[in-house]
C-alpha cells in the first residue's frame, strides 16, 4: 500500500475536490486492490457498524467524501456518518492522520497494537506481507475475542449483546477487541481493535459501566 505521502495527498485531494475522492483512492498504491480482495473474501460482513464522528471530540475522523468513496468501493451501503466498522477502523484510520485517541493511523503503522497481541511489531504495517490490513486485523480481533484474554466482559447495551476482551500484557503493551450485536438476539460483530495504554482505567470503566456502547460503535 502507498506510503504516508500518498495517504496525505489523498486526504488533501478529497478535501479540496470532494468529487475526486474516488480518484484519490485509486492513486494510493495498493489500496483499492486490498479493498477489492476484502470484499471478495466477505471480510466486511464480519464487522458491525461504527460512526465516523469521534465520540469525544465530535470531529469527523476522515473527510466525508473519502468515507463515501471507501464504502462505494467496498460495495457497502452507508449513510454518513455511520459505516462499516472494519472499513473505518483500517483504511479509514489510515486516511485520518489527525484523528485522536485510538483511531489514528499510528495504530497500524506503529508496533504497540501488534506487540500487545503478542505479534511482531510490524504485523499490521500495510506494506508488509501479502495479506490485506483488514484480513490481519479481522483475524487478530477474532482470535483475541475467542481466547478470552486476561479479562473479558459481557453486557447488554441498548438490548444488544456486547463483548470486550483485554489481552494479557506483552512487553508492556496490551490490546482490546470489542464486538457488538447489530440487533437484539443476534451475535456480536467486530467493532474495534485497539492498543490499550492504561489497562487499569479501561478495566475500571468496564467493571463499572459495561452496558453502554463504546469505541464509536453504532
Amino acid at each position: 500500500m502507498g506510503g504516508i505521502e500518498d495517504l496525505d495527498r489523498a486526504v488533501a485531494a478529497a478535501i479540496s475536490a470532494p468529487s475526486a475522492a474516488a480518484e484519490a483512492l485509486e492513486a494510493i498504491d495498493g489500496l483499492v486492490t486490498a479493498i477489492d480482495a476484502d470484499r471478495a473474501a466477505g471480510l466486511f460482513g464480519r464487522w458491525g457498524l461504527a460512526t465516523a464522528i469521534d465520540g469525544r471530540s465530535r470531529e469527523a475522523l476522515l473527510p466525508q467524501p473519502l468515507f463515501e468513496a471507501l464504502h462505494e468501493r467496498a460495495g457497502l451501503e452507508a449513510t454518513w456518518p455511520i459505516g462499516n466498522a472494519g472499513l473505518l477502523q483500517t483504511y479509514g484510520s489510515l486516511l485520518a492522520p489527525d484523528a485522536t485517541d485510538d483511531r489514528n493511523r499510528e495504530r497500524w503503522l506503529g508496533a504497540e497494537l501488534a506487540t500487545g497481541l503478542g505479534l511482531d511489531g510490524a504485523h499490521f504495517v500495510p506494506r508488509e506481507g501479502s495479506r490485506t490490513l483488514l484480513d490481519r486485523a479481522t483475524e487478530a480481533a477474532a482470535v483475541l475475542l475467542a481466547s478470552g484474554g486476561e479479562f473479558s466482559w459481557y453486557a447488554l447495551a441498548e438490548g444488544r449483546a456486547t463483548r470486550a476482551v483485554l489481552s494479557h500484557e506483552h512487553d508492556g503493551s496490551r490490546a482490546l477487541a470489542y464486538a457488538v450485536a447489530p440487533a437484539p438476539g443476534t451475535s456480536p460483530l467486530l467493532v474495534a481493535l485497539l492498543p490499550v495504554a492504561e489497562a487499569e482505567t479501561v478495566r475500571r470503566d468496564l467493571d463499572e459501566a459495561a452496558s453502554r456502547l463504546r469505541w464509536n460503535a453504532a
